[in-house]
């Protein structure tokens, strides 16, 4: 039985790393999909509410755990019985980094692999960091989340125009 880590901030979860982790599912006998809790990074969710989210977007699959963590991924890895850390890239400029962290991973546990899965080509844009922004500028994300993460985005995150009023320099026409 192999087991496998998918860690990340997920700061919010998005149909891409739901891709991964999906994909990742079919690979594995059990995925642990590991929510980083790192303080000193600037953050919108709590780590529970990461976990939620990423619980209820992930709940169609039967064997994925989701749980929260901090320290040394490879220490948490070990400590879950996990043999292979998954990532997900979806450009050139992710996989240098990817590379880095996987050589100092193998070198800290030599006994723990990563593999990258790319993201598909409607996926290879998005990022957490992109969805909050473009939620944060008043556009629409339901293409980017599932429904629940946009009903958390509004509980956390003011728009700076309202999504449902016309852009600037355009005019309502039923006002003409």
């Amino acid at each position: 039985m192999i087991t496998a880590l998918y860690p990340g901030t997920f700061d919010p979860v998005t149909y891409g790393h739901i891709d991964i982790a999906t994909r990742a599912s079919c690979l594995f006998d059990r995925l642990i999909v590991g929510i980083y809790d790192r303080p000193q990074k600037n953050i919108t969710f709590t780590a529970e509410e990461r976990v939620e989210m990423m619980r209820e977007s992930l709940r169609h699959i039967p064997h994925v755990q989701v749980v929260s963590y901090s320290g040394l991924t490879v220490n948490f890895a070990r400590a879950h019985g996990a043999k292979v850390l998954v990532r997900g890239l979806r450009a050139i400029s992710d996989f240098e980094l990817e590379y880095q962290m996987a050589l100092t991973n193998q070198k800290l546990a030599p006994d723990i692999d990563t593999i990258c899965l790319m993201t598909t080509l409607e996926h290879a844009f998005l990022s957490s960091s992109i969805v909050k922004d473009v939620f944060r500028s008043g556009g629409c994300v339901q293409q980017l989340v599932p429904p629940h993460v946009i009903t958390a985005l509004r509980a956390k995150i003011v728009p700076l125009t309202d999504p449902t009023e016309p852009a600037r320099g355009q005019q309502d026409e039923s006002k003409s």
